[in-house]
């Protein structure tokens, strides 16, 4: 029986035939493509002529497209619909993918022909983008210990392994641990609770086999419970569970795990040569350093913590005159802050929901991504990996563009967050292939889905990703879409959400789930003023997660990385009724792999940055000028990887903006 991970297919726009595909299928597709491409290794490695950018740099890039075929559906699924099958794959894969790559970063011929090309680079007669390619290959080679020796070449390897591995156990234990915990509520539990939050925990009750609602540690489900239950003992309970994840004294607590992570991370980073994993990590994003970080955290850190402990006195006041004597916990925080943005804006959850359906949304960040870019969106039949994904064609100029696919419900096969991947990214080398991108969230199911205002704005952060990758126009896909600085990459995905607050914009689509009607103006007007309400709290949240993130991996390894996260904490002062937005055993962007350690200060980098470039709209014809448009598209959207991140932005802006610009978009000035 043909296996149809490693068939082609005639699928359309060749994507992935899902109906086809079991989970039998990947393990021997894995092993056959990674046997394909080791062969493409050694005969780039050992072509007799001399190296060329075409023989050695265009053959790296033309190699390995059926592990990419492999690999790229087996992630889809075992990151949106997980099954014991898959993650057991998946802890068989890791392993392997870091022991292949390692080989192939360590292969010192391939690395004597980059080396020699590098060497040669300024007689190479190289395009632009091919000598960026060219320098990124290298460096890449370079950071990844191709220039060892001997023991320490060989440390390099297990520490890869080895990190691969814990990547995907701590993944694994917190959705386990996300699975397991859930809390049952009677009918005389629901008090206060609106009606839709009632129905997205019935739905949850349900997947879990329950006999009514329930409380998950799913966000779109615990910040709602947590926003309106007058139970403050069963809010205290949930919360607790919630920060509990992964360190839970149980198999599936990651503590050790995440100190494991940190020894071998400032390990590799010193085989290297590097003082410690941060200036590792950083050298080759917009930052460079650590200290540069550290001045942006901490110059938004002293006004944020200001509001939120001005905050915090007015919460607990309100708490007071209920009846509730003592100080303000964790969780009263979101409960008070609802009832004061009713009483101060006027702006009840309750009341708003009905106007931010799913479906509506949808259709809103479509309708501004063909303003801006000329965009066209057409539902697509074809098979899907769940039923509940949809997807669409998208064309410009009746020209075929890309296929995006959106998942956006809750369920406990998925891991929790948001995300978007490209299952394909968009290249003309070695053949021209069009981008499949798609947008993972996690609102709660609903008839109609009903999303609060940070779902909508989730929603539209992740399109901004997809637009990225959709509006890619380069040759290579090494540098393709959101092939970026790490602190660059969240630029157009959070610049993507000030559309949202465009009043036009939720003027035709903020229409109300029953009536059919438009938000009222005045409903409108509140919500756009209340756009920074309890800012202090966002703020202090994320800056102290970042801020230890930075911490964890710019000094000595910490014995226990609890107690660092504690020590860190203690010294900033943070105020007691705010914990960090990411726990160190759930901070699954910064151990679940390296995508985000040192890194994850990197949204309020881009901050800085999206809040300058929406300026440049607002400067200009508005938020739908064409011209801006077409600047936005040619210097950063369509050019992926393909310059400097520094060099886009000042190609757009004409400068790089300061930190003041943030502050204001945050009420924080």
């Amino acid at each position: 029986m043909t296996n149809p991970l490693l068939s082609d297919w005639t699928t359309p726009f060749e994507i992935a035939p899902f109906d086809l595909i079991e989970d039998a299928h990947f393990g021997p597709a894995f092993a056959d493509a990674l046997e394909a491409h080791n062969a493409e290794i050694a005969a780039i490695a050992g072509n007799p002529e001399a190296p060329t950018f075409a023989n050695t740099v265009e053959a790296l890039e033309a190699a390995g497209g059926a592990l990419d075929k492999v690999l790229s559906v087996f992630f889809t699924v075992a990151g949106a619909d997980s099954n014991p099958a898959r993650e057991a794959l998946q802890r068989d894969f890791s392993p392997k993918m870091a022991a292949h790559f390692a080989a192939i970063s360590s292969n010192k011929a391939l690395f004597a022909r980059l080396a020699e090309l590098w060497a040669r680079r300024d007689d190479l007669g190289l395009s632009a983008e091919q000598a960026r390619v060219l320098m990124l290959t290298h460096r890449g080679f370079v950071r990844s210990g191709a220039a060892l020796e001997g023991l320490e070449e060989a440390r390099m390897g297990e520490i890869k392994g080895r990190l691969a591995t814990l990547g995907t156990e701590f993944m694994q234990n917190l959705l386990a641990d996300e699975r397991a915990w859930f809390m049952e509520l009677g009918e005389d539990d629901l008090d206060g609770l609106p009606d839709f939050a009632v129905e997205a925990m019935r739905a949850a009750g349900a997947e879990k086999g329950a006999a009514g609602p329930v409380v998950t540690t799913g966000r779109s489900i615990i910040t709602p419970f947590l926003q309106f239950s007058t139970r403050r003992d069963l809010r205290e309970k949930a919360y607790q569970a919630f920060v509990a994840r992964g360190a839970n004294g149980n198999a599936n607590d990651n503590r050790a795990n995440a100190g494991e992570v940190l020894a071998l991370r400032q390990e590799r980073a010193q085989l290297l040569g590097y003082e410690n994993f941060a200036s590792y990590k950083l050298e080759t994003e917009m930052a460079k350093t650590p200290d540069r970080v550290a001045e942006l955290l901490e110059a938004v850190w002293q006004p944020a913590k200001a509001r939120a402990e001005e905050d915090a006195k007015v919460l607990e006041a309100m708490m007071h005159a209920d009846g509730i004597n003592g100080d303000l916990e964790a969780w009263d925080w979101h409960y008070y802050a609802a009832k004061r943005r009713k009483a101060e804006h006027d702006l009840d959850e309750a009341e708003l929901k009905p106007y931010l359906q799913l479906e509506r949304m949808i259709e809103a960040s479509f309708a501004c991504a063909n303003r801006l870019f000329g965009l066209e969106f057409a539902p697509l039949d074809v098979p899907l990996y769940h039923e509940d994904c949809r997807a669409w064609e998208v064309t410009r100029n009746g020209e075929h563009v890309a296929v995006f696919i959106g998942d956006y419900f809750a369920r406990g096969s998925k891991r929790s967050g948001a995300w978007c991947s490209a299952m394909r990214a968009q290249a003309r080398f070695p053949k021209v292939q069009a981008p499949v991108v798609m947008n993972v969230c996690n609102f709660a199911k609903g008839d109609p889905a009903l999303l609060s205002y940070d779902d909508a704005r989730t929603l539209f952060h992740e399109f901004g990703h997809a637009l990225h990758q959709m509006l890619s126009n380069v040759t290579y896909e090494s540098i393709s879409g959101t092939s970026v600085a790490r602190d660059f990459v969240e630029l157009p995905s959070q610049l993507y959400e000030h559309w949202l607050e465009v009043p036009e914009v939720l003027q035709e689509f903020a229409t109300h789930a029953e009536t059919g009607e438009a938000m009222p103006a005045a409903m409108l007007e509140k919500v756009l003023g209340a756009a920074n309400f309890d800012q202090g709290f966002q703020t202090v949240e994320y800056v102290a997660s970042a801020m230890v993130d930075l911490a964890f991996h710019r000094g000595d390894v910490p014995a226990d990385p609890m107690a660092k996260q504690a020590e860190v904490l203690a010294g900033l002062g943070m105020p007691k009724q705010i914990a960090m937005r990411h726990a160190t055993p759930h901070f699954a962007h910064v151990f679940a792999g390296d995508g985000y350690s040192s890194g994850y200060y990197s949204y309020m980098w881009s901050e800085v940055m999206d809040a300058d470039a929406f300026a440049a709209f607002e400067e200009a014809g508005g938020p739908f000028d064409p011209e801006k448009a077409k600047a936005l598209e040619a210097n950063i959207l369509s050019t992926g990887g393909s310059k400097e991140a520094e060099d886009l932005y000042v190609a757009f802006r004409g400068r790089m903006p300061g930190v003041k610009a943030l502050l204001k978009g945050r009420g924080l000035a």
